[in-house]
């Protein structure tokens, strides 16, 4: 058997994929990865709960507002 063992993906990977290709090119991945643990937390403070679609939804607002603000910044 090999000692080698990965690490549990977190339970958001899936959504930092999505996210990353759907940022790709504006944002790095660990900015998404960043916004999506920020609307976790975010979703629990408010909620208690931080269901994946929730989470997803509030990350992609802080992508697309982050994007807006670069641009802004030229």
């Amino acid at each position: 058997m090999s000692d080698h063992t990965q690490p549990d993906p977190t339970p958001y990977a899936e959504i930092e994929a999505v996210l990353c290709d759907e940022f790709a090119g504006i944002h790095s991945a660990t900015t998404v990865t960043r916004c999506v643990e920020a609307a976790h937390y975010g979703a629990l403070e408010v909620t208690g709960y931080a269901h994946p679609s929730l989470v997803e939804r509030i990350a992609r607002k802080h992508l697309h507002v982050l994007a807006l603000v670069a641009s802004e910044r030229g």
